[in-house]
């Protein structure tokens, strides 16, 4: 049963006075440069000096282009970690020697490196505690959502963050919308973290939670382990998420009790004193706090779910794929998603006593080798090897499509990891599907889609039916006069009022290959004005006679969704524009943009807005002769159409000084040089 509802919401106006969430505080924290007392909310542009900042294979692509800023000496060096692990099969010379880079620039730089097989990164931020509750931790690695579990902000960024974090300790974030998730009931036997955030996939799949901070919350929490909240954490990247943070309360505290058993008190950032530094500074959520959506799901109406074929938005019980008796070729426990001890016990408890089916590989990799250390000494790992299983390197590989056991043409393959992409693992005209490391085992015996249960003649009971809701607040469109009076600085060199003409170019998903053609993405010698000239080409090929410098696009959800060429934001810009509007960005676009000096808006009410003003024009750029104006001190945009009607007076996040001053500067990379010649 899927309920809809809507709550009226503050006016972002009264931003001054209401309590922050979870990811605000924690952002709060992190943030650099702001002014006495200044509190931040969603929306909202930050400078952020992030406790740690992982890199694994990229980090030799990041030190070139740290060492290509003018950097020599990264300005902290117990803020970073580089690990390797995703390529770790690969002995080529080649391999090798980026390896040997890595790990060389690492020691002279004195930063702490784990080497190939030492095991996944992010596995290796929570066992070490660089990732930690109540600490923000980013990683060049879209997985790092994952430090969520724990109740750390974990959240991705691109390699020039990355390179700018090494250089100057610092990046910038825009605190993204954060939508609750309340979960409340129990889980049923046999229902694990993974059925969870298949269900909420599969369930919320029309891109809910997209671009959102997650916060799960409910009573449902109180019996739910911190590997389910990994796992989960982990996937909420699938699902869309920005990041996925659980709360710090005693089923945390009690996992990290228990750590202290295996670790040295003179560990320095897992022991007694961090611990009880936990226990005595709570941070929660206000209870005046804010949320963009609030959604509940009931844990006790869930069952074992798959996700597939070849998408995390398809979802459909154990029970139903069972039926449908679907042949396997090939089962994976690998991954930084499942291949955790609890894990590897989970499949070991179904698999010993049998044998993997004769016409299927099961491959399995622990997620560090502390990981299969310890599953070696209970037991599991060689139950599992027993049964047929073939072993891999702790590490990433079949995961990402690198190294041994991959999909081919035809092939079906059945994954404990995050991601059943299409030719992600291996071919393209193969069939991937997700789910626990229960099913996967059991699976792998049976030679088709089944569950444990199916191993003791028993067949796999119906499913019940799935109780979640969803509410939507809905935000004041009046603008209070402390909202519209508060002034923002503006540093010298930076408008105070951006305006110009919308171009409405109304579509979702718009892609960075339909901004900037692949086939130019490589050519090098490629000039400014050329760029300008196949802008938006292959969404509309007469943009670049129907636009002008000082527009603004307006467009769809998703903008800049696909790769992560850095052309997509830098062609708008050859163009002589200086902003685009969109109900809302891909993350990568995001970054690539503010990077790169281009102005990003995510206005959703002004394109549904044009959307019905132009419901019946086919065309694919419209000159809508609506005018935006954003006050930059008032955070404040207000939109006239044809007429002079106001037709839009909407809050926007501020942009602080630090991000200012990177747009002064052309981008991050020049504000980083900047910076060092100081």
């Amino acid at each position: 049963m899927l309920r809809l509802s809507a709550r009226r919401n503050f006016s972002v106006g009264h931003r001054l006075w209401r309590g922050q969430n979870l990811t605000e505080k924690i952002v709060q924290k992190y943030a650099v440069g702001l002014s006495p007392g200044k509190k931040v909310f969603s929306g909202d542009y930050v400078s952020i000096k992030p406790a740690h900042c992982m890199s694994h294979d990229n980090s030799w692509p990041v030190a070139l282009k740290f060492k290509g800023l003018g950097a020599t000496k990264v300005k902290d060096n117990r803020q970073i970690v580089c690990t390797l692990d995703h390529d770790v099969q690969n002995k080529s010379e080649k391999n090798l020697e980026k390896y040997s880079n890595i790990e060389n620039f690492a020691k002279e730089q004195g930063i702490d490196f784990y080497p190939a097989g030492r095991g996944i990164g992010h596995q290796i931020m929570i066992e070490e505690g660089y990732a930690f509750p109540l600490n923000m931790t980013v990683a060049s690695d879209s997985h790092s959502n994952t430090y969520g579990g724990i109740g750390a902000l974990g959240t991705p960024i691109v390699r020039t963050d990355a390179a700018s974090i090494w250089a100057t300790g610092q990046t910038w974030w825009q605190i993204p919308p954060v939508a609750k998730v309340e979960l409340v009931g129990e889980l049923p036997k046999g229902v694990t973290g993974k059925d969870i955030i298949i269900t909420l996939c599969g369930v919320f799949n029309q891109d809910q939670v997209l671009n959102h901070a997650i916060e799960f919350t409910g009573e449902g929490l109180k019996k739910l382990p911190v590997d389910y909240r990994l796992t989960i954490a982990n996937m909420t990247t699938e699902w869309g998420a920005l990041s996925g943070l659980f709360p710090v309360d005693d089923v945390l505290l009690d996992f990290y009790k228990t750590r202290l058993n295996v670790l040295p008190e003179s560990h320095p950032r897992v022991n007694s004193s961090t611990i009880q530094n936990l226990i005595d500074n709570k941070m929660e959520s206000d209870s005046d706090s804010q949320y963009a959506k609030h959604l509940v799901v009931d844990l006790s109406s869930l069952s074992p779910n798959i996700s597939g074929p070849n998408s995390v938005k398809i979802s459909n019980p154990l029970h139903t794929l069972s039926n449908q008796n679907i042949p396997i070729n090939k089962a994976y426990l690998v991954s930084c998603t499942n291949s955790r001890l609890s894990d590897i016990k989970a499949a070991a408890d179904v698999i010993r006593g049998h044998k993997v089916a004769s016409d299927v590989e099961f491959y399995v990799a622990a997620a560090s080798s502390n990981v299969q250390q310890d599953a070696e000494a209970k037991g599991y790992w060689k139950d599992i090897l027993d049964a047929g299983a073939i072993p891999l390197p702790a590490g990433c590989g079949p995961c990402i499509g690198l190294g041994a056991g991959l999909l081919k043409d035809g092939e079906v393959g059945i994954l404990a990891t995050n991601r059943n992409f299409k030719g992600r693992m291996g071919s393209k005209d193969a069939l991937a599907y997700l789910a626990s490391p229960e099913i996967v085992a059991a699976s792998a015996v049976l030679g088709k889609i089944g569950g444990p249960e199916e191993l003791e003649g028993k067949p796999v009971p119906n499913p019940k039916e799935i109780i979640k809701s969803i509410s939507i607040p809905v935000a004041e469109s009046k603008v209070t006069e402390d909202a519209s009076s508060a002034a923002v600085e503006v540093l010298e060199g930076f408008p105070q009022l951006i305006e110009g003409e919308l171009i409405l170019c109304d579509a979702d998903n718009i892609n960075t290959d339909g901004i900037y053609p692949g086939k130019y993405t490589y050519q090098d010698d490629i000039t400014k004005e050329q760029m300008a000239e196949v802008c938006m080409e292959n969404y509309d090929p007469e943009f670049k006679n129907k636009t002008k410098s000082s527009d603004i696009i307006i467009s769809g959800f998703n903008f800049g969704t696909g790769s992560s060429r850095e052309q997509a934001a830098t062609a708008i810009l050859a163009r002589g524009m200086k902003m685009i509007v969109a109900g809302s960005f891909g993350n990568i676009f995001s970054r690539n943009s503010i990077n790169n000096a281009l102005l990003t808006l995510e206005i959703p009410d002004l394109i549904n807005k044009l959307r019905e003003l132009y419901k019946d024009s086919n065309e694919l750029t419209i000159r809508t002769g609506w005018i935006l104006k954003w006050d930059v001190p008032k955070a404040l945009v207000e939109v006239k159409d044809a007429n002079g009607n106001v037709v839009l007076t909407q809050k926007v996040g501020e942009l602080g000084t630090n991000l200012q001053d990177i747009i002064i500067k052309g981008g991050l990379e020049g504000w980083v040089k900047a910076e060092l010649q100081k």
